[in-house]
């Protein structure tokens, strides 16, 4: 690729899946969503078509919101060295999250912060296809000091120094080799929300956890925050099919105030939930703790809606949480994720990421194996969610094998989409959207 090489355009698509004819996805605060992707695309003029890919997951309606938001990033990304942004991408990420004027947008939370993370990760994608690794590999060739390097400290501080932070990394750097060959031999745990969504019948809840235990999968997640009633029902359910060592986690998607999550899962109790996710607002961080030292032994995890860093800091600050979830495409891409995973590592609180959506699986999955790899060094009690939706429309998409995610080989971050795909489900233009409209 010559040095001279530029990025020539960043284009944004708005597509959207009908996943609310069939109720895959729903939950007590989106009933009928439609999974989406502001979809973004990196171009350059490298000759040899090197492009970086990468999204920001909705449900729906508000897609082209987010979609606008990646479309205003343009002017600070086009005529950009390709050189020179692969070869600082802290920096890079650095100078779109620190902008004095889109900060006025945020500061970093929104929109505008999540799209700020697409074009940071569609920069890791081209980053790490032109060295021809996957990013998970990408990150973990990387040192100590160069990691560090990728991270923005401010606010952080008081919780985590960069020399903490080159502590962590320097510890774990001695079993890299060994780690990276035990991911491509067996894989990173898994678990499943396939079976659990809120409007799936009991009997259709009751088979999807039977295939999920006889697939190899140890943990599935039920949505719950709906209606008590129906939760203990179901729950009941699926105690029964899955049995007594398989774990539960349950997931209210916000749905409660503070009493009310914590009288909901008292009834929930008897059938053994592992965890209660976002039990309340993602901003309470005070509601819980409240929450978690009610309900002990049942964990506390959230994430999936934490708008940054400083949030994440503050959970783990006030043992707030007992499971961190970090989302790909929720926060400022994925140097913002590397701090939370090093926050992680400083309080000892496993990370055990959100996926599904459309190509959630597909990103954060690097970033949990580089955390076994780089960070961490362990894979006890961490398990990145799974979901059987929308894989066949990537090029290399998430394969799950055993109750395991298989690594990925191919270079880049697993976000690209298949064109065919774009084509049919760009909204509202596309042939998908076009015979339902």
């Amino acid at each position: 690729m010559p040095s001279s090489a530029r990025i020539t355009s960043l284009d944004v698509l708005d597509v959207r899946f009908p996943t609310s004819e069939h109720l895959d996805g729903s939950d007590a605060m989106n009933p009928e969503p439609d999974y989406s992707a502001a979809y973004v695309m990196l171009r350059t003029d490298a000759g040899d078509g090197l492009e970086g890919h990468a999204l920001a997951f909705t449900t729906g309606r508000g897609n082209d919101v987010q979609a606008a938001a990646i479309a205003a990033l343009a002017p600070y990304v086009v005529g950009l060295s390709v050189e020179e942004v692969c070869a600082d991408l802290g920096r890079f990420a650095r100078t779109l999250v620190h902008d004095p004027q889109l900060r006025w947008l945020g500061p970093e939370k929104g929109a505008i912060h999540m799209a700020t993370g697409a074009v940071v990760n569609a920069a890791w994608d081209l980053a790490a296809k032109r060295a021809g690794r996957p990013v998970w590999r990408f990150l973990a060739a990387m040192s100590p000091e160069d990691l560090v390097a990728q991270v923005d400290f401010r606010w952080l501080s008081d919780a985590l120094t960069p020399e903490e932070a080159l502590g962590i990394l320097r510890r774990a750097e001695p079993g890299r080799q060994e780690r990276i060959a035990r991911l491509l031999e067996s894989g990173y745990p898994a678990y499943t929300t396939t079976p659990g969504w809120l409007g799936y019948s009991d009997e259709k809840l009751t088979r999807l956890a039977h295939e999920a235990v006889a697939d190899g999968f140890t943990q599935i997640k039920l949505k719950v925050g709906a209606d008590l009633a129906d939760d203990v029902r179901r729950m009941r359910a699926a105690r029964a099919a899955v049995g007594p060592d398989v774990r539960i986690a349950v997931d209210a998607n916000q749905r409660w105030d503070v009493a009310p999550a914590i009288d909901w899962m008292r009834a929930l109790a008897p059938y053994g939930p592992y965890w209660i996710e976002e039990p309340t607002s993602p901003d309470d961080i005070l509601g819980h703790a409240a929450v978690r030292e009610a309900l002990g032994p049942i964990k506390v995890a959230t994430g999936e809606h934490v708008a940054n860093r400083v949030v994440f800091k503050q959970l783990l600050q006030a043992g707030a949480v007992d499971i961190v979830q970090i989302d790909a495409a929720r926060v400022g891409g994925v140097n913002e994720n590397l701090a939370i995973l090093l926050l992680a590592a400083k309080f000892g609180v496993p990370v055990c990421p959100h996926a599904g959506g459309v190509g959630l699986c597909e990103m954060v999955q690097h970033l949990s194996m580089f955390d076994y790899v780089a960070v961490s060094g362990t894979t006890e009690d961490r398990v990145i969610e799974y979901v059987d939706h929308l894989h066949e429309h990537f090029v290399d998409p998430v394969r799950v094998s055993g109750g395991r995610y298989l690594a990925p080989t191919l270079p880049g971050l697993s976000a690209q989409m298949h064109p065919g795909s774009l084509k049919e489900y760009a909204y509202p233009d596309g042939p998908v959207w076009t015979a339902r409209l």
